[in-house]
């Protein structure tokens, strides 16, 4: 599959002109015509610092930050995958019941905002629900090995309820999201590809399995990205139960350096690193997945009724 290249017009030329000449004028605004007194240097300190007992240099707290919310995305990620798989199946289930759970799910976290969810899992879920677990407990009776690897892919112990809160929540309001498109994409399938299938006796599992999702996959790909990378820029929500994430820690080097446009700056370009790096990669799986459409062609397809 060749991408068709496009000629550059001159209007092509004169936007693009008068968008760097717009983002030159934010930067001499930003840097020269403000009465701000910059303070760059504060931003390397607490990125990475020197540890004197381990005598080498670890991560800070920015760094740490971010750390955790590629955690807190990867968690919500493939959470909410799973969800929005088995809700999105719901959706198109011929019984009733799971029909009336998909989608009374999908409208009830759709019309919630996002912020209210935060607070009821935590309130809810870290204080009732994971406190009767004893998942804090659990975690802090680990010791050694164990409690390192724990600690490296989840978070402190004492941070952990709050952890799990914010994953759960990020899970659950993607989750909606994530069925939506799955349901979309396996309705976008030519009915014909059903019919074949069950006339030549697949169950019904085989059939999505064996037929339908890897047509389906391809469809859902791209809006699949979006949310992904949606996942990571709604972790930032969070912040707001202390979750230790790349914007409260940014808050807590504001608070304490007062280089406010700095700090921010540098936060929005993590962020930006770590999205853009999501996008590239799903758009080297879309570049996979165009090249095997033509093995996929060349096979012996279901005759369309």
């Amino acid at each position: 599959m060749q991408t068709k290249k496009y000629p550059v017009t001159v209007l092509d030329a004169l936007v693009l002109t008068a968008v760097l000449g717009f983002f030159a004028f934010i930067a001499y605004r930003l840097f020269f015509a403000l009465n701000y007194k910059w303070n760059w240097a504060v931003i390397p300190t607490y990125m990475v610092r020197f540890d004197a007992e381990q005598q080498r240099w670890t991560a800070n707290i920015l760094l740490e930050g971010f750390l955790t919310t590629i955690k807190l995305s990867l968690w919500g990620t493939l959470l909410a995958v799973l969800l929005g798989f088995f809700i999105g199946l719901c959706r198109i289930s011929p019984q009733l019941l799971p029909r009336l759970v998909g989608r009374t799910y999908v409208e009830a976290i759709r019309n919630t905002p996002p912020l209210v969810l935060v607070f009821i899992f935590y309130y809810f879920v870290s204080d009732q629900l994971l406190a009767a677990v004893g998942i804090e407990a659990l975690f802090r009776t680990t010791a050694g090995t164990t409690r390192a690897i724990l600690t490296f892919f989840f978070a402190e112990p004492h941070l952990i309820n709050q952890f799990l809160s914010g994953v759960l929540t990020l899970a659950l309001f993607q989750g909606a999201y994530i069925a939506e498109i799955v349901r979309a994409g396996i309705q976008a399938i030519d009915t014909g590809q059903w019919e074949a299938g069950k006339a030549i006796g697949l169950t019904s599992r085989q059939l999505l399995r064996q037929i339908i999702l890897p047509q389906a996959i391809r469809i859902m790909l791209p809006p699949l990205a979006g949310e992904f990378i949606n996942t990571i820029k709604w972790s930032s929500i969070v912040s707001i139960i202390s979750i230790q994430e790349l914007t409260f820690q940014g808050l807590q080097v504001m608070a304490s350096t007062r280089a406010t446009i700095e700090v921010w700056l540098t936060i929005s370009a993590m962020y930006l690193a770590l999205c853009l790096s999501l996008s590239l990669l799903v758009r080297r799986l879309e570049k996979v997945f165009a090249r095997s459409d033509g093995s996929v062609q060349a096979a012996p397809q279901f005759p369309q009724y």
